[in-house]
């Protein structure tokens, strides 16, 4: 178990209400199976300030499952910050798979691409420091890009969560997956609201109407999962 390893600070994403229990279901099923490299990437995320920003080992290891049953060959990120769940997927898919990674900021995707490189899969990463929006519009022009995507990964800015999930479900084939993150925001979304801090009401209210959202869109089947921060996991339909 990691517990008898080096003890390395990680900021719990966890909503489970017992923290004993989150970290049982890390040191013993989740931790025992992450590639060594996957390790070597969070404990270098371990000490930036906005580590929690980093997707969680177990929402981790259920969309490395997810990806392997799918035989995911072609996907997308949107949201990379050091690079986790980016490695996660260069791991999982083939050789010649292929993952177009779109961040803003590519000062923290430096920040895991020692290891990247390290692990061998940088090849199989396109990464664009840009925003999604317009990435996404170019590839949808592409000839032969639409419904051409195996899987999808979101974890960017909420506000725009409407308008990558109506490009994506294009790109993506029938019976793709697209995985979003941060869906249950620490709990909030089920709090009364005067006990949500003023500063995240905003950003829960757009989580709490996008969640009704895929819901009720008749396009994709779903499943909520409490991994993480709370994860919708979305299969394309047609």
């Amino acid at each position: 178990m990691e517990q008898n390893a080096k003890k390395v600070p990680s900021p719990s994403k966890g909503i489970l209400q017992s923290e004993d229990l989150y970290q049982y279901i890390l040191e013993t099923s989740v931790y025992p199976r992450e590639p060594d490299f996957l390790k070597e990437l969070r404990h270098v995320t371990a000490s930036h300030p906005r580590a929690v920003w980093a997707t969680a080992p177990d929402a981790g290891q259920l969309m490395a499952m997810l990806l392997k049953l799918v035989n995911a060959k072609k996907t997308i990120e949107i949201g990379v910050f050091t690079g986790y769940s980016l490695l996660l997927t260069a791991l999982t898919i083939p050789e010649d798979g292929k993952i177009i990674a779109i961040d803003v900021n590519r000062e923290t995707f430096e920040i895991g691409l020692p290891v990247i490189k390290k692990a061998g899969v940088a090849d199989k990463i396109d990464f664009i420091e840009s925003e999604a929006l317009p990435v996404l519009d170019q590839q949808l022009h592409k000839h032969g890009n639409e419904g051409s995507f195996d899987f999808a990964f979101v974890d960017a800015d909420k506000v725009n969560y409407w308008n990558y999930h109506e490009r994506l479900l294009k790109l993506l084939k029938v019976d793709g997956l697209v995985v979003y993150d941060n869906t249950l925001r620490r709990g909030f979304v089920a709090m009364p609201e005067a006990l949500v801090p003023e500063h995240r009401k905003k950003d829960i209210e757009l989580t709490i109407e996008f969640n009704k959202f895929l819901a009720a869109d008749p396009r994709i089947q779903i499943s909520h999962a409490s991994l993480g921060d709370g994860i919708i996991i979305c299969r394309r339909l047609h």
